[in-house]
């Protein structure tokens, strides 16, 4: 099956490239070490790609994945429920006032996988509580993927089957597979979905262990009663369910989103396709450990934007060779924080491109 088959594709990065890529970064002219985080960034990359130096990351890819979320009922969040749906004309489309995403990619100059100028994301509607793609027919890259009407509330019941679990992580793992064969040499996480955070929190806890005050953010204009309230229905979730994280799939089917699944599917065939995945914010961390958890060495293709204020499980993701590149205090989401840290990459690659050596400068190494 799909899932299987990819998990099966995923190995390690590759030692002799990473060592290649170490030597290189000490042979280039500058002092040792005076990149930091950006020399162990490339090196990664090298193992990533198999060779040294790796190729450049781009043309960059984003997908948004949008879904709505039974917990919603249980009053975790001041925003309205299906509010994604309005937001999910803001994506695609061509020369549109207001559009979120384009003016930062526009500035930045990033490529689709059609290769216009600027980049256009992919959004696709995995779980959306109204009808499927609903007054949007006339959008285009809108990609009506729907796996169901919502989940159920992860409060009272499984927020999904592990069917519709399978579905939606095999639904990521086809459009990663789609925009690599577009060209995408690196793919950027969004995401969409009133209450996502609650979903997200959940997954942290279940992987990590952790209590869920440690990994529960706020989210958006959540006042203190309310961030209380939604502390107690992850901690009573958890409770409730008791999801094993041995068994990632049941996990997300217990108390995950439609998006969480989906993006862990994006990781995970990004993954097998030896691409980076930049990852954008807590939802994508979440959609991480779900997809580390199906395949350990999945870790070695992410790569981590930006610092995000919402709570992560950094303990537990120490060990990932993660330095998150930016840190603005962005909470939007959306892929926002992906797209702004794309030429950070980007950057740590084109040093091993094109920084020269001592030899070749003719300069000594002292």
């Amino acid at each position: 099956m799909m899932l299987e088959r990819t998990i099966a594709a995923i190995g390690p990065l590759d030692e002799p490239a990473m060592a290649a890529a170490r030597d290189l970064q000490s042979r280039l002219t500058k002092p040792a070490g005076s990149l930091g985080a950006l020399e162990e960034l490339s090196v990664r990359l090298a193992g990533l790609a198999g060779c040294c130096p790796p190729p450049l990351p781009e043309p960059a890819a984003v997908a948004i994945f949008a879904g709505d979320h039974g917990v919603h009922a249980q009053g975790v969040t001041p925003l309205a429920a299906g509010g994604h749906r309005a937001d999910d004309r803001q994506f695609p489309g061509r020369r549109r006032r207001g559009q979120r995403l384009r003016p930062a990619g526009r500035r930045l100059g990033h490529r689709d996988r059609r290769r216009r100028r600027h980049p256009l994301p992919v959004a696709p509607q995995v779980g959306p509580a109204g009808p499927a793609g609903r007054g949007l027919g006339a959008v285009p890259r809108l990609v009506a993927a729907n796996v169901r009407l919502g989940t159920r509330d992860l409060a009272v019941t499984a927020a999904l089957t592990r069917d519709e679990a399978r579905t939606a992580v095999e639904i990521g793992i086809r459009i990663a597979d789609e925009l690599i064969d577009a060209g995408a040499g690196i793919l950027l996480t969004g995401d969409m979905g009133i209450g996502n955070t609650t979903p997200a929190a959940a997954l942290i806890a279940a992987f990590t262990g952790l209590d869920a005050a440690e990994v529960t953010g706020r989210g958006t204009g959540v006042d203190d009663p309310t961030y209380q309230r939604k502390v107690g229905v992850v901690r009573a979730a958890l409770r409730r369910h008791e999801p094993d994280p041995a068994d990632p799939l049941g996990v997300l089917a217990a108390v995950g989103g439609l998006e969480h699944a989906a993006l862990a599917g994006l990781i995970l065939g990004a993954a097998a396709r030896r691409t980076p995945v930049l990852l954008d914010g807590v939802i994508a961390v979440s959609a991480a450990l779900a997809a580390a958890a199906f395949a350990p060495d999945a870790v070695g293709a992410t790569v981590a934007g930006h610092r995000s204020p919402s709570r992560a499980p950094r303990p537990r993701c120490a060990g990932w060779g993660w330095s998150r590149l930016i840190d603005l205090g962005l909470r939007l989401g959306e892929g926002t924080g992906a797209l702004l840290a794309l030429p950070v990459v980007t950057g740590a690659v084109r040093v091993l491109h094109e920084v020269a050596t001592f030899d070749s400068a003719g300069v000594a190494e002292k």
